[in-house]
């Protein structure tokens, strides 16, 4: 498998109460250029640090996290992250909250309404380019900083629990545009969830993750066809495989001790 992300032997540990608590014990992972990879788990199992470290946003206590085979080691344009805030400035407007960042990075300007744009269309927001957040709906704020992050045109997306703070209905769709988005543009997906569903429905393989230590319990391949669909989300094979993800996340057995 050709990687484009991986992490090799990672540990991380945070000081708590006077004690320490580790978040992630000897994770190793590879995701393939491409692919699309969710990551689901119980609170505390470490799934947002793992995220955080891709993103170069935290660095490993031991172990490393590669990108096409370089040594994370800090934040790049390689790699768009979203998180579940929406992070969008109130004073600008749609258009201007997706070409920040390439305004940042000085890209010329008819280069950079090309891009902004067709971010803006790819997630079907180009009849609202001109509104405030503060007239968006929460689905649409999040298409906002999904567009922003396609625009500086990332080799990754980083997303973790984009859709958690969404109603039912707006989550189901915007799965479904984001998978849209996906097959037009095929970037590399690492997508963290509490939601067992979303995790099964969005990925080729689930990654169940187990807390206390942080580690990784099991890997589940999905093996159900693109474009995903409603039909798919009904079918025997799709809940066979979420009641299989369900099991491996909220069945999970005590982590053996380590060796002294």
């Amino acid at each position: 498998m050709n990687s484009k992300i991986s992490f090799r032997d990672v540990v991380k540990t945070f000081p708590l109460k006077g004690a320490t608590f580790t978040a992630l014990d000897g994770v190793s992972l590879d995701i393939a250029d491409q692919e699309f990879v969710t990551v689901v788990g119980p609170s505390g199992c470490g799934k947002s640090t793992l995220l955080s470290m891709a993103a170069g946003l935290q660095e490993p206590d031991s172990g490393r996290v590669l990108v096409d085979g370089t040594p994370v080691s800090g934040p790049g344009p390689d790699r768009g992250v979203i998180f579940q805030q929406y992070a969008l400035f109130p004073w600008l407007t749609v258009r201007q909250n997706v070409e920040f960042g390439l305004r940042l990075a000085s890209v010329p300007t008819a280069e950079r309404r090309r891009r902004t744009d067709q971010a803006i269309g790819l997630v079907g927001l180009s009849d609202f380019a001109d509104a405030l957040p503060k007239t968006l709906s929460g689905g649409m704020k999040q298409r906002c900083a999904i567009a922003r992050a396609y625009a500086v045109d990332p080799q990754v997306l980083l997303m973790d629990e984009p859709f958690g703070a969404l109603d039912a209905l707006t989550r189901v769709q915007l799965q479904d545009q984001l998978l849209g988005t996906w097959s037009q543009e095929k970037r590399t997906v690492l997508f963290i969830t509490h939601d067992v569903d979303e995790a099964v429905y969005l990925a080729s393989r689930v990654v169940v993750m187990a807390a206390k230590p942080g580690r990784i319990h099991r890997v589940i391949d999905v093996d159900l066809p693109y474009p995903r669909t409603e039909e798919i989300r009904l079918s025997p094979e799709f809940r066979h495989i979420r009641n299989e993800v369900w099991t491996s996340v909220y069945h999970q057995e005590a982590a053996p001790p380590r060796a002294a």
